[in-house]
């Protein structure tokens, strides 16, 4: 009979299982195995406080039973108490110490407990007992991506994979720590192939739409957001996922219907509560404020949830014209980010110094007849938040001009060593060894890389705010591409970075005095590039110039661009297409003068910064004077 029962359990028809174990019950009260199997059946039908009380009856019957401790462990597990399942596989791996499947299942509990090097350990030692185990390499494989080992997890999942080529979770979990490489055609083959083996698995649906995303593919991301919701309507991490995506492409109301059904489901979802503070415009009054208090008050949350609490706070209170308690939790946010970041202040200004040392006028007189002639691309530069989003959305306006966003070609060819000279020689200090001939084909796998637009279009929008350190290296491989500086008061640039959380990189901008410290050496590089590049190499302009006379600041920009008038680019707003920074709700409106001096609704709690940036009066001039005042370089910050 308990033969029988066990293939309807296996083959999960578990209404006949169940008749079967109280069947043998009746007989034979105390038959432990079908208590504890009556428990795994409670289990799967997603009753785990009437499972755990089952499988404890089982093992105070027959305690020396290392399944029932595991399976115990695996309910816990289920019901979310991570350090009880830990308790639970511990006591069956002291019966069954040579169990590689128990190991691998306590290692998988470690690390939702964030003990990450105790996980790795025991799916290393499963794999010792068992190295053929693709399971436990595919777990080694994510105890090593939490870690931030990204190179040892690809190893791991491409092992399990090895073993088991129809292992959809090691397909799955691939493709995340590609995607995390920044290797994301790689990935989305890996998420298809998992989606190949399990078609219905939301969260494989979820993690390729972003993938897709990352390669602008919108219509096929905005389908698999949609079918991961139609599998799994209550799915959060999807409903914010595509809910940033509404945002992205101007649709505020859909953004916020679902970034609210994400809160409503979870309500301490952190990131939705962010998504949807960006989104909206809060009055006094407003019961989320209050919501987003309580939360800021819950001891659970942690530090990476806390971050965008602090951040939504800040945002809502702005709103409200609460400015000193804005800042509070904007301090508070900012040291958090500060505290989990490793940033480099002294390697990362010392970069500004090399180039400087490096891009000289002889350097530029001796390539003078360098690159590659194109004058396809358009480069805006500048300091984040300083206007260069939108700067892109005014160009983007233009028929003949395709605004792709903020690639990372040239980023990426510096890290992949394309600059590098043979030899020892690395970029920038690489540049003076190589030869003439190096740069037109080096400015040829740039315009490779330059995604393309569906209509004819002369120009393409490059929008990488940092590329301001390689406008030497532009002109080199491009003389004839166009450089768009942006520059806004240092104050506003300064103050507006500091109260935003940013997706990625950026590090210097959650402490005022670094902050201040870094835009201090950008005013002085960017010195440089006007003193050794010959006029009309670089356009400098004003965001508070583009805000009080947008026409004409337009009518410069599309001239300086070599293309004629278009009066849609005043029409900025209009503009659909995909907007991915932090600006994507300010551009979608018409312009507005609030965003201007705001930094001195905060002014007593920016003395850090404004002594950064290098004078105890930096900032004191009034607007109007500020825009006759020359462009903020080494020896006029304060501006």
């Amino acid at each position: 009979m308990l033969e029988i029962a066990l293939e309807h359990h296996r083959a999960g028809r578990l209404d006949e299982a169940e008749a079967i174990y109280r069947q043998i019950l009746s007989a034979e009260p105390r038959h432990a195995d079908c208590i504890h199997l009556l428990g795994m059946i409670q289990h799967e039908r997603g009753r785990n406080d009437a499972a755990v009380r089952l499988i404890r009856l089982a093992i105070a019957m027959r305690p020396a039973e290392a399944a029932y401790h595991s399976n115990l462990g695996i309910v816990f597990q289920a019901a979310g108490q991570p350090h009880e399942a830990a308790a639970c596989f511990e006591r069956a791996l002291a019966l069954k110490p040579d169990w590689a499947e128990l190991y691998t299942n306590l290692g998988n509990v470690l690390e939702a407990s964030g003990r990450l090097e105790e996980a790795a350990a025991n799916h290393e030692h499963a794999l010792l007992l068992k190295p053929d185990l693709s399971e436990a390499h595919c777990n080694l494989g994510n105890a090593k991506q939490a870690q931030g080992k990204l190179n040892e997890a690809v190893a791991c999942y491409e092992r399990a994979l090895q073993l088991k080529p129809d292992y959809p979770d090691a397909h799955n979990n691939l493709g995340n720590a590609l995607a995390a490489e920044d290797r994301v055609e790689e990935a989305v083959a890996h998420y298809e192939g998992a989606l190949a083996l399990r078609p219905a698995w939301a969260s494989a649906h979820n993690n390729l739409a972003t993938a897709l995303l990352a390669q602008d593919r919108i219509a096929e991301a905005t389908s698999h957001y949609l079918r991961a919701l139609a599998l799994k309507p209550d799915y959060p991490s999807a409903l914010n996922n595509l809910g940033n995506l509404y945002k992205e492409q101007g649709q505020f109301e859909q953004a916020l219907a679902h970034f609210s059904r994400a809160i409503e489901i979870q309500p301490d979802y952190a990131e939705a509560h962010l998504s949807r503070a960006l989104v909206k415009r809060f009055e006094c009054g407003d019961p989320e404020i209050a919501a987003l208090e309580n939360l800021s008050r819950q001891a659970q949350l942690t530090a990476d949830k806390m971050l965008y609490i602090y951040f939504a706070l800040a945002k809502a209170l702005d709103d409200i014209g609460e400015y000193h308690r804005a800042f509070e939790y904007l301090r508070k946010g900012n040291r958090l980010k500060r505290q989990k970041i490793a940033y480099d202040e002294e390697r990362t200004l010392g970069l500004f110094h090399r180039v400087a040392a490096v891009f000289t006028p002889s350097l530029f007189h001796r390539f003078r007849r360098a690159g590659h002639p194109s004058p396809v691309p358009i480069f805006v530069v500048g300091m984040p938040r300083s206007g260069t989003t939108l700067v892109e959305q005014i160009l983007a306006g233009h028929p003949e001009i395709h605004a792709a966003g903020e690639l990372t070609i040239l980023e990426k060819m510096e890290l992949n060593g394309a600059f590098d000279a043979i030899g020892s020689l690395r970029y920038p200090e690489s540049i003076p060894a190589l030869d003439e001939s190096s740069f037109q084909p080096l400015g040829e796998i740039y315009l490779s890389r330059l995604p393309l637009p569906d209509h004819d279009c002369r120009r393409v929008v490059d929008k990488l705010p940092g590329n301001f350190l390689r406008i030497g290296l532009i002109r080199l491989l491009l003389p004839n591409a166009k450089i768009i500086h942006l520059a806004r008061h240092p104050l506003d640039t300064c103050f507006s970075s500091y109260s935003k959380l940013f997706t990625s990189g950026l590090d210097f901008t959650y402490d005022l005095e670094e902050l201040g410290r870094y835009y201090r050496a950008y005013a002085h590089l960017m010195d440089h590039w006007r003193a050794v590049l010959p006029p009309g190499a670089l356009l400098d302009v004003r965001y508070e110039d583009v805000v009080n006379d947008l026409e004409d600041e337009a009518r410069r920009l599309i001239a300086y661009c070599g293309l004629p008038w278009d009066g849609r680019c005043i029409r900025f707003h209009e503009t659909v297409r995909r907007v991915k920074t932090a600006s994507a709700v300010q551009v979608r409106q018409p312009l507005f003068r609030g965003s201007i001096e705001r930094w001195r609704r905060y002014e007593p709690a920016l003395a850090p910064l404004i002594a950064a940036l290098g004078s105890p009066g930096a900032g004191r001039k009034s607007n109007t004077e500020a825009q006759r005042a020359p462009f903020p370089g080494a020896d006029h910050a304060k501006d």
